[in-house]
C-alpha cells in the first residue's frame, strides 16, 4: 500500500454548546470537503461535546473525507485543564457500525478509535499550542490558542515553532 499525505484546511474557529473550536478539514479532494458531508458533520457535533468541567470550554475538530465511501468527525476538548478527550462519529463506513455507504449520515463512533494517520497530525501541535497558551502563562490566553493553528496545507511533516 502506497502511502500519499492528505490535504489539511484550517477554517476558522466556531462555537457551539458553549465550546470554542479550531476546525481542521482533511481530505485528499484539492477542492476540499463537499459542503453535504461538512454540514452534516457539524450537525453531529452537539451530541459529541463533553459536559463542562470547569476547563475553558476550547478544543478542535477534524472533519475527514476519506477515498472511500467513509466520513469522519473527531472532537478533542479539553478537560480537568491538561487533558485532551475525545468523541467521533462516522459516516459510510458499515466496517465501523454505520447503516449505509452514505457519508453524511453521521453515527456515534463506539469503537475506541481516537484517529488515523492523517486525522492525527494537528494533536500534537494542538497540545504544543494548549500549553503554550494556556498552561505556562500567569493568565491563560483563550484567543490566542484559537488562533495558534496547525499550518494549511498537507498533513505530513510540519516546519515546528
Amino acid at each position: 500500500m502506497a502511502f500519499t499525505e492528505k490535504l489539511l484546511q484550517a477554517p476558522a474557529p466556531i462555537q457551539v454548546g458553549g465550546y470554542r473550536l479550531k476546525r481542521y478539514h482533511v481530505t485528499a479532494d484539492p477542492a476540499g470537503i463537499d459542503p453535504a458531508v461538512e454540514k452534516a458533520a457539524y450537525a453531529a457535533l452537539p451530541d459529541l461535546l463533553p459536559a463542562p468541567d470547569g476547563t475553558p470550554q476550547a478544543g478542535f475538530v477534524v472533519v475527514h473525507r476519506g477515498d472511500d465511501t467513509g466520513a469522519y468527525l473527531n472532537v478533542y476538548c479539553w478537560a480537568w485543564d491538561n487533558v485532551l478527550s475525545f468523541a467521533g462519529a462516522v459516516a459510510g463506513q458499515p466496517v465501523l457500525g454505520c447503516p449505509d455507504q452514505d457519508p453524511t449520515h453521521f453515527v456515534r463512533l463506539t469503537r475506541p478509535l481516537i484517529g488515523c494517520v492523517w486525522e492525527l497530525a494537528p494533536v500534537r501541535h494542538e497540545r504544543d499550542a494548549w500549553v503554550r497558551h494556556m498552561l505556562v502563562p500567569d493568565r491563560p490566553d483563550l484567543d490566542a490558542y484559537l488562533a495558534d493553528h496547525y499550518p494549511q496545507g498537507r498533513t505530513g511533516p510540519q516546519p515546528t515553532a
